[in-house]
């Protein structure tokens, strides 16, 4: 009964491997540059680009359960076709898949809260590749959950708050956006309940956001207070006013996924505080 994680050594993956591990689950996992330190874990390359290098892998290992971490940024041939060669695979293998999905699938034009029977319309290229990505999976294997989720913040490992430590010091350009909302969550509270739901026979779509809607703005002074950083010192700005891409306001609902789940999904001003 292996857990295969797919993108076992990024930021999420390397805590899905983690807490598997240490709840005794066997469990393998892929990488596409450089495979995690985790001993205990059988680690294979894998491109997802790839349709043998997929189908091998899976029937290989023939997994109970994958979940998908994975993701190419806009590569259309990583991000939105590799999810659908897993789907693909698994069901072949006769195994349970959860993809790992995002908020950017909405615009936020329509409506500030987002539950699960909301459909996407996504805005930028990311957006439009997770999109199709849910829609292929769903298809193709029914045993199929789509998780989506919002910015992973946790350890000071996040990308986010890389970004606040190197707006704080000088050392880069850009603004935290004040007009842009989202609902963080922290890397530990979304594994735990991406193996709940692996735990399960559940399927369909969930949403894994915090239960706090906080605008980039505010998660970055949150972070900055927690390492001790000068918040006053991280320059803010309106997405409205940018020529970057996205959305402006997507939270996430996650009330409906919550109640099935034993892990709370803590939000930013709980899991951002100094003592955590």
């Amino acid at each position: 009964m292996t857990l295969l994680i797919v993108g076992g050594s990024g930021f999420l993956g390397t805590e899905l491997v983690r807490q598997a591990v240490s709840a005794g689950r066997p469990t393998a996992a892929t990488y596409a540059t450089r495979p995690g330190s985790t001993p205990e874990v059988a680690w294979h390359h894998l491109d997802l680009r790839n349709p043998g290098s997929v189908e091998e892998a899976v029937l290989e290992l023939s997994p109970r359960v994958i979940i998908n971490t994975s993701s190419g940024g806009a590569d259309w041939a990583v991000t939105a076709e590799g999810p659908v060669r897993l789907a693909i695979a698994g069901a072949r293998a006769a195994s349970r898949m959860i993809q790992v999905s995002s908020d950017a699938v909405f615009s936020g034009k329509c409506r500030a809260r987002y539950d699960e029977q909301c459909r996407p319309d996504p805005t930028t290229p990311y957006g439009a590749a997770k999109a199709a990505a849910e829609t292929g999976v769903l298809l193709v294997n029914p045993d199929t959950v789509v998780a989506r989720t919002s910015l992973i913040i946790g350890g000071g490992q996040s990308e986010h708050e890389r970004n606040v430590h190197e707006l704080a010091a000088g050392t880069s350009e850009g603004v935290l956006f004040t007009d842009d909302f989202r609902c963080p969550v922290h890397v530990r509270d979304l594994a735990a309940a991406l193996l709940e739901l692996a735990s399960g026979d559940t399927t369909g779509v969930h949403h894994l956001g915090g239960n706090q809607a906080v605008s980039r703005h505010e998660l970055g002074v949150l972070i900055a207070r927690r390492d001790g950083l000068d918040a006053s010192r991280l320059p803010t700005g309106l997405r409205a006013d940018s020529p970057l891409p996205g959305p402006l306001d997507v939270r996430l609902d996650s009330r409906s996924t919550q109640a099935k789940l034993r892990t709370p999904l803590r939000g930013a001003h709980q899991f951002l505080a100094p003592t955590d």
